[in-house]
């Protein structure tokens, strides 16, 4: 059924209406903004993920908002859309890791911190007087020497991934990411395979526009800085 302009703003203007035919749209538009967002992917290698994103740096700013987060030890986040949402998702993302450590005894899994963070953004599509999130995340962490990743959209949709790409260039990395990814993957040729969907997607980022962690069961969660990338001389 085709709607007029009139009879679609009156489902944008409630966040939990559905229009006749079937949709959500502040959830789609909350989807339009993680498109807008810094490109960010996760990948599974051999002993652990890789986490990374691009980033803008104005001349003057001091610092830059980050896009890579430490959520405990052994697992990270990456995200897209929406900075401050992603701040405050994170923040309760690592509140709620702490929980499980106090409450079980063991670090969180990564399959249930993904779960939390895609139950805390479909909550918000279902209750009135709030918006969705505007934001994606990336989950990867290490547990039990099992590496995995796990991408959650505005939406609440959870899905585990080998590699996956999000964000303004998502689509053209995450093709890059099918066309080269491949099982037992060495971390070097994670980050290189990382740094490569990255400019797939944005073609002219430098290495100081990428904001990079890996999280294996030995060195838990590490970032890799710029200087580190342009002594891995990738080809940039």
């Amino acid at each position: 059924m085709q709607m007029t302009n009139q009879q679609q703003q009156q489902y944008d203007r409630g966040a939990t209406i559905f229009s006749p035919d079937g949709r959500l749209f502040q959830v789609e538009y909350a989807k339009e903004a993680v498109k807008k967002g810094a490109t960010a992917l996760g990948i599974v290698y051999e002993d652990g993920v890789v986490l990374a994103a691009t980033r803008n740096i104005p001349k003057l700013q001091v610092r830059n908002p980050e896009k890579v987060f430490k959520i405990d030890k052994h697992i990270g986040v990456a995200t897209s859309g929406l900075v401050a949402d992603g701040r405050t998702l994170v923040e309760e993302a690592r509140n709620e890791a702490q929980k499980h450590v106090m409450t079980y005894d063991e670090d969180i899994p990564t399959p249930v911190l993904a779960k939390f963070i895609a139950d805390r953004c479909q909550q918000f599509t279902q209750y009135g007087g709030v918006r969705p999130y505007g934001l994606s995340t990336i989950s990867g962490g290490v547990k039990d020497g099992v590496a995995k990743v796990y991408h959650t959209d505005p939406s609440g949709t959870l899905s585990e991934w080998q590699a996956i790409a999000i964000g303004k260039g998502g689509d053209d990395a995450r093709d890059h990411l099918e066309e080269n990814w491949e099982e037992d993957l060495s971390e070097e040729e994670a980050i290189e395979l990382a740094v490569a969907a990255l400019r797939e997607g944005e073609d002219d980022i430098e290495t100081k526009n990428i904001e990079m962690s890996t999280v294996d069961e030995d060195d838990k969660f590490q970032r890799v800085t710029p200087e580190e990338l342009e002594d891995k001389d990738l080809d940039l």
